[in-house]
């Protein structure tokens, strides 16, 4: 069962389930700061002599500090005597809000909405980009094009096809792991959208409502930019887990983010519920020379982490500017997946794990 022979010399030691547990209290959480007993995260506890066996199930496949508790769980229970081997399972139960979205998502756990005060801040890249990044960790993710008078998603994943209708609900389109639907999937090709509010308003609930979205770790919403009536929408339809806020580096960005996030404080007004602002994500925060690797601010530097400090909500991380950036969009490829090596596709995977710890931390302390 353990994979591995013991050991000829026997401790004499007796070594139960309560020393292990206690010995795995030294463990803790960085971003929750409780220990791994008292948060749940121990299962399936085997105790067989000497061999020990248990699994560790965090909030999230990705936990960016995995190997981390795992490599301090095998050494403190290494460390008690009789104990000759260790073997941990790492697994993950995403835990869904405590405000469910039954009434229009019921399989979906947590929706993060991506907003930008203004347009050109690559927004929409970014959403690509983070959903394929979640969806690597192993968990089940969806994204949603709610940008609907430009929807760009399906050319960003390079998309043609009609979804299908089974049993009256649009089928999501898979690619690379992720779920999508996006308003461009029904529209003719270079049909301008020009509807006012009321249509807007209506768009997003059925882009919710009428998609058979399954069960979902997490479902990303690539929000229109600025601040219009399908932000609020979708705050009024379903309870969501929180807002990212995606900027640029300049000074003149801090006052045009500041205003998404008045926005959603707004909106949570309105709502009657929660809308908490997840984090601010720099993007084209640098230029990566691509001969010798050195990063050259463009456009300033250190906005994104100033409009944080000031408006008093998380940093996530910064995303370098690369010029493969407009070949994989235009080849219909997340860079993610064109370049895994590059700075930016590390650049993506670090904010996913920060983004999807900080939703376990607001999940589990609700702040």
């Amino acid at each position: 069962m353990f994979g591995r022979k013991a050991t000829e010399k026997q401790s004499q030691a007796t070594v139960t389930e309560g020393l292990i547990m206690e010995a795995l209290r030294v463990v803790e959480d960085p971003d929750l700061h409780r220990d791994i007993v008292s948060l749940g995260f121990v299962k399936d506890l085997k105790v067989c002599g000497g061999n020990i066996a248990f699994k560790i199930e965090l909030t999230t496949p990705a936990c960016p500090v995995k190997n981390q508790l795992k490599n301090q769980a095998h050494d403190a229970v290494m460390a008690l005597d009789g104990v000759e081997n260790v073997e941990i399972e790492m697994t993950s139960n995403v835990r869904p809000r405590q405000m469910s979205n039954e009434e229009l998502i019921p399989g979906v756990k947590h929706v993060i909405a991506v907003a930008s005060g203004k347009g050109g801040v690559g927004k929409s890249t970014v959403s690509v980009n983070l959903a394929v990044a979640l969806a690597h960790t192993g968990a089940r993710v969806g994204l949603l094009d709610a940008d609907i008078y430009g929807p760009t998603i399906p050319l960003l994943m390079g998309v043609d096809d009609q979804p299908e209708m089974v049993d009256q609900k649009i089928v999501p389109i898979e690619r690379h792991g992720v779920m999508m639907m996006s308003l461009g999937f029904l529209l003719e090709e270079d049909r301008a959208v020009v509807w006012r509010g009321p249509m807007v308003a209506g768009a997003v609930r059925q882009l919710l409502s009428d998609v058979a979205w399954g069960d979902l770790d997490y479902l990303v919403v690539d929000l229109p930019p600025g601040t219009g009536d399908a932000p609020l929408t979708l705050a009024q339809s379903v309870p969501l887990t929180g807002v990212v806020i995606v900027m640029t580096p300049q000074d003149v960005a801090q006052a045009i983010a500041n205003k998404s996030i008045v926005m959603f404080r707004m909106v949570e007004q309105s709502v009657g519920r929660p809308v908490p602002i997840l984090g601010i994500i720099e993007n084209m925060s640098g230029f990566l020379c691509p001969h010798c690797g050195k990063e050259t601010p463009l456009f300033s530097a250190g906005g994104g982490t100033k409009a944080a400090a000031r408006l008093g909500v998380p940093f996530l991380g910064s995303i370098p500017v690369d010029p493969n950036i407009t070949i994989s969009g235009d080849a219909g490829v997340p860079s993610i997946i064109m370049d895994p090596e590059s700075r930016q596709a590390d650049a993506f995977h670090r904010i996913a794990g920060t983004l999807a710890a900080r939703i376990s931390v607001l999940n589990l302390t609700g702040k």
